[in-house]
């Protein structure tokens, strides 16, 4: 008597077939999908369970499991496995809501000399104090249970992600006040042979700028011996400098004064000198941060003698990064002040001087695109 199957038969679309064809052949996917794929298509093909389990080296019981799955789940389905209940939890919902809420406050704030947390400080502290808060089950809590729980509610109380906060309340409507000027750079530029009848500079301040000399003077490369420059790990500090620049933001010419300071008087410098380089007839537009210098007594009282002369637009609190000039900035501490060595400060000085006029040489125009054209701007 010919064999008699008692299970229903595997019907699966052509696409389906293919896929399990690729995935038996296939040299990258787990040993149990390439031998659950073989065993569906060989009992879609008419070939018995036992001849199925004698082709694969496997059992019987193995092969109707298989089977069953994809009868009442799916062919694709029967491929993988479903999830399994697991061991049960021993740790309670509420015991694990108790340690995030932990988590989420700071470790001095119950007492600790910690700043930020550990998962070794976060365990001790919840095995010390769970049995009072009412959750006993945290009484063997380690520290890698800690990190599993924490990383499951997505707190990171190890680290911290820094933030600006907008203390300006006037923040946008300044940011457009900026970013209209740059506007208005973007058609200066587009009057070709006309003369501008105002300058547009971004200007700041870079203070701090370290001079700092060898100990012992560098060696250079030597080939086959070593190929960098060798310098020893000792070094002097000879103080710091001011550097005060603005941007012309139509030519690309860099106006700069480098000083000891950054106070009244030295930014009183700059606008003169500024205020000596253009034709009288036009206006001088600065954008700067709301700096004491920048709008100190000193400095009131000299724009006063240059009346209709100049013109401020002030970026907003933590809102230096809309002034292009902290590009060149970046651009500077990068490149030019890059392990820079000097012998005195004057010395630092000239070099820097000495920069801005290679730069000058070939000036290079900023152009702001960031929401420049965007509705946010009216």
């Amino acid at each position: 008597m010919p064999f008699a199957r008692k299970r229903s038969e595997l019907a699966m679309t052509l696409e389906v077939r293919r896929k399990l064809e690729q995935i038996a052949k296939s040299r990258t996917e787990s040993a149990s999908r390439i031998e659950r794929a073989t065993a569906l298509l060989a009992y879609s093909q008419g070939i018995s369970v036992s001849d199925i389990a004698r082709q694969i080296s496997t059992n019987r019981p193995k092969i109707e499991r298989c089977i069953d799955k994809a009868l009442q789940l799916g062919v694709l389905t029967a491929l993988k496995d479903l999830p399994r209940t697991g061991k049960p939890s021993v740790i309670t919902p509420e015991a694990r809501t108790w340690l995030v809420n932990l988590a989420c406050k700071k470790p001095k704030e119950l007492g600790y000399s910690y700043e930020l947390w550990t998962n070794r400080l976060l365990a001790k502290h919840a095995r010390q104090y769970c049995e009072e808060a009412g959750h006993p089950s945290l009484a063997n809590i380690n520290r890698g249970t800690v990190s599993k729980i924490l990383r499951r509610s997505n707190v990171r109380p190890h680290k911290i992600v820094y933030y600006l906060e907008r203390r300006d309340p006037e923040f946008d409507r300044k940011m457009a006040q900026v970013l209209h000027v740059y506007k208005d750079v973007q058609l200066l530029k587009q009057k070709d042979g006309d003369a501008p009848p105002i300058a547009v500079i971004s200007y700041d301040e870079k203070p701090g700028i370290q001079a700092i000399s060898t100990t012992a003077p560098d060696l250079p490369p030597v080939p086959g011996v070593h190929s960098s420059i060798a310098r020893d790990h000792e070094y002097k500090r000879l103080g710091t400098v001011s550097f005060l620049a603005g941007i012309d933001l139509v030519t690309g010419h860099v106006h700069v004064v480098v000083s000891d300071r950054h106070r009244s008087r030295e930014f009183i410098q700059y606008l003169t000198t500024i205020h000596a380089y253009y034709p009288q007839d036009i206006t001088i537009r600065l954008i700067l941060d709301n700096h004491s210098a920048h709008i100190s007594k000193e400095t009131r009282v000299f724009l006063s003698t240059v009346p209709g002369r100049f013109e401020f637009v002030f970026t907003p609190t933590h809102g230096s990064w809309l002034n292009i000039i902290e590009s060149l900035f970046a651009k500077m501490a990068k490149t030019f002040l890059r392990k820079i060595r000097v012998e005195t400060k004057n010395e630092l000085k000239q070099r820097i001087l000495t920069w801005l006029a290679e730069i000058n040489e070939s000036p290079v125009v900023f152009r702001w695109k960031y929401k420049i054209d965007s509705g946010s701007v009216v």
